[in-house]
């Protein structure tokens, strides 16, 4: 008789070098990355409601000061007017 064996698949390994992970390293905390890797990503989660964001909605961020201070200026000027 045959013993059925399970793995679990973690995606296509071409998925771990777009996000600066290489193969057989040990799993990190923290990673860097361009804003224009991640950034396409997370709008198409916001998008499409994606539930798994929730997971991570009380997760802090690091982000450039100038980075900061622009989004500041974007959220006072997008306020409706009125």
């Amino acid at each position: 008789m045959n013993a059925n064996h399970l793995r679990i698949y973690h995606g296509p390994n071409e998925d771990a070098a777009v996000l600066g992970i290489a193969q057989g390293s040990a799993p990190r905390e923290k990673v860097t990355v361009p804003l224009t890797d991640v950034m396409p990503l997370l709008a198409d989660a916001v998008r499409s409601q994606r539930t798994w964001l929730r997971d991570f909605e009380n997760d802090e961020i690091t982000i450039s000061m100038d980075l900061y201070e622009v989004l500041l200026a974007y959220q006072h000027f997008r306020r409706p007017s009125a």
